[in-house]
């Protein structure tokens, strides 16, 4: 039996009940309740409700399941719950009730001190463990470093874990997992998802800053609350007083307790945090000492999170690009995805140079530097992988517009049999770079995946036993056993300079990022010609405009016809989505429109629009190819200098087939749809 909110399935005598949503709004509590009354009333008493796609939880939530397992317990069954989310854990570890509610199949485990029983012993004078013995036997710090710390305790009166933190022996989490262990209580690294906003509205904001505690959930009119400061008494007595609930805490970093509880209760954070998604970090961070005042907003909490959050989306969502526009009144946030501009966000306007100028400490950058274009690197690492983000500024009239291209090397394709061409088109593709010498050329416009097709074709090349060189602008994805190179205008480092100079490392292969000139196009020719494979891209809408693009910049048709051995044009296109796909039947005038040559009806897909597309119909995209290869007739062609339309027609003879017919081919297959293959190839 199946509903829209929780699906229900029987496996001998338990019960699976599975949310299909977060349980956070009133409807999704009711369906899994009316699920669970509905099963007691056939007597199914043995419950497990999986939770692989409850992405939060709310205390009214909370409730239930323990309400629930009480019932289900007085019926002689029990309730556990399966395949919780890292953050599900966390919510049950800080509420207790993982002490009340088991998990499927998990171990059994020593029981486990109650809730009370936590608070009754904070500040009861209850024998404890000493902080330095703990730290010692986790391993955090020497038994010398304790006993210096303690003769500066002495000395200082400070605190003897702040005196190791101060030393940089001990980080401060370890520090406060240690004190977790010494006060019993339970650790916990606060982050968005992980409160609830029932919980925080019994606490005025003001206090909770003036305190610096987090409300995080409601269970039974127990509060849970997470503090820096657990043996501060007067606090909870206070808040016990003001919210008439009992109390229990938990220990958090005080910094995450701050920028959490900013975010939380400011209201300026967009809704899209994954919960998921573990806190971003910022690598090799080497942020300027001399910086002058910028805007104070720029250091606050609510911009980091919001900037953190925005780089979040961008790589959950899959997003190329980060556009951060300002104009006469307002902010705006943009991503494109699949190619697309999609806006996310509208921060207010005076918002926009605190978000710019984090994003210039984050990339090393001037912040006072406000009317010159700038350029730098960030890398974050988020969601289990390290992203690099190459940040772009321009000065506007309005104010500063950025770019933070994305670059995530597990997005990337870096395997020839990967990249989606048709079996033809990757037969010769490999035909060619399987060749000892010649140019192989990579055309399209920008965002064509040009770049990508490169790097799987060296990628399919290296070898211990080849010398291969790049020469890049900039280098987007390092590889082993390749020798990469960047180009640096500023030094004078152009694309011709290191292009000579490679020539004189004996390489076997060289790839050269792009031809923009007509040096760098001259000497790319003669290295082919002297017995090098020589990779390149050039940005021409077609295979044979190649060809012409390189007699105009200068290059000699004799020696661009030895050179040439083959030139592939390709487009990325949007894939039809999966998760809103629908089949039509095409008109037969429609039909014969696409170049339709099958039997009987044309069936196609295209997608209805859904949230998970942004009601696009398309989500992800895939390459679509037109490889020529240069042939002896083709060869006599170019050095004739003959003109593009009596290449076409040689190419045309020879069966060739162009992008457009590549991609109406997927367009059949129901990967995509016509209307996309046109937007792209911009078919006649």
């Amino acid at each position: 039996m199946t509903d829209d909110a929780v699906t229900r399935s029987q496996i001998g005598s338990m019960t699976y009940l599975a949310p299909t949503m977060a349980l956070v709004s009133a409807e999704a509590i009711a369906a899994l309740e009316g699920a669970v009354a509905a099963c007691v009333a056939m007597h199914q008493v043995t419950i497990v409700v999986d939770l692989s796609k409850v992405s939060l939880l709310s205390g009214r939530a909370l409730e239930l399941m323990v309400a629930t397992g009480a019932r289900l317990a007085g019926l002689g069954g029990w309730l556990k719950v399966a395949y919780p989310s890292a953050l599900v854990k966390d919510i049950f570890a800080v509420t207790g009730l993982d002490e009340q509610v088991a998990l499927y199949d998990a171990p059994a485990q020593g029981a486990q001190p109650a809730a009370n029983a936590r608070v009754a012993r904070v500040g009861s004078g209850a024998a404890s463990p000493k902080l330095g013995d703990i730290l010692v036997e986790r391993g955090a710090v020497s038994a010398a470093q304790v006993l210096e710390a303690a003769k500066l305790q002495e000395q200082t009166g400070k605190r003897m874990g702040l005196i190791m933190v101060e030393k940089k022996w001990l980080s401060e989490s370890a520090l406060f997992q240690a004190l977790a262990v010494q006060l019993d209580l339970h650790y916990v690294a606060v982050r968005p998802g992980l409160y609830d906003p029932l919980a925080l509205a019994l606490l005025e904001r003001d206090v909770a800053r003036r305190l610096n505690v987090l409300p995080l959930f409601v269970v039974h009119n127990t509060l849970t609350l997470a503090t820096g400061e657990p043996q501060a008494i007067h606090a909870i007595d206070e808040i016990k007083a003001r919210t008439g609930c009992k109390i229990r805490v938990v220990l958090a970093l005080p910094a995450d307790i701050r920028r959490v509880r900013d975010e939380a209760y400011g209201g300026t954070m967009p809704d899209f945090i994954h919960s998921e998604a573990d806190d971003l970090e910022l690598i090799e961070n080497q942020v300027p000492d001399d910086y002058t005042q910028i805007d104070q907003m720029a250091g606050a909490s609510p911009v980091i999170n919001m900037v953190n959050a925005v780089i979040q989306r961008a790589i959950h969502d899959g997003a190329s690009d980060v556009h951060l526009e300002i104009s006469r009144n307002r902010a705006r946030i943009r991503l494109r995805i699949d190619g697309i501009l999609y806006e996310i966000m509208t921060p207010r306007a005076d918002q926009h140079p605190a978000i710019v100028s984090r994003l210039k400490v984050m990339a090393s950058l001037d912040i006072a530097e406000r009317r010159l274009p700038q350029d730098g690197r960030i890398q974050v690492a988020t969601q289990g992988r390290t992203v690099d983000l190459r940040f772009s500024s321009l000065p506007g009239i309005y104010g500063e517009k950025v770019v933070l291209r994305v670059l995530d090397k597990n997005q990337s394709i870096l395997d020839v049999d990967k990249l989606g061409m048709n079996d033809g088109a990757a037969a010769s593709f490999k035909r060619l770079l399987g060749r000892s010498h010649g140019l192989i050329l990579v055309t399209g416009p920008t965002g064509s995946g040009k770049t990508t097709s490169l790097y799987a074709a060296i990628s399919h090349l290296k070898s211990i036993e080849k010398n291969i060189v790049t020469i890049e602008d900039p280098v987007e994805y390092q590889l082993d056993i390749i020798n990469q190179n960047q180009v640096n205008d500023a030094i004078g480092l152009t694309f011709p300079k290191i292009l000579k100079h490679v020539l004189r490392q004996d390489p076997d292969i060289i790839m050269v990022g792009e031809i923009r000139d007509r040096q760098t196009a001259e000497i790319a020719v003669q290295a082919a010609l002297t017995g090098h494979l020589v990779l390149t891209t050039l940005h021409t809408n077609d295979t044979l405009g190649a060809v012409s693009r390189l007699v105009e910049m200068g290059v000699e048709p004799y020696l661009l016809s030895s050179a040439l051995i083959g030139v592939m044009a390709q487009r990325l296109v949007r894939r039809v989505c999966q998760g809103c796909k629908t089949s039509y039947i095409v008109a037969p005038e429609a039909a014969a429109a696409y170049r339709w040559k099958g039997k009987g009806d044309l069936r196609l897909m295209r997608g209805r629009g859904c949230p998970s597309c942004y009601d696009s119909g398309y989500k992800g995209r895939m390459g679509i190819y037109e490889l020529l290869e240069v042939d002896n007739d083709l060869q006599r062609m170019i050095v004739a200098n003959a003109s593009k339309d009596a290449m076409l027609a040689h190419v045309n003879a020879r069966g060739h087939r162009d992008l457009y017919a590549d991609g109406m081919a997927r367009a059949f297959s129901g990967d995509t749809t016509p209307e996309e293959i046109a937007r792209v190839v911009h078919s006649q």
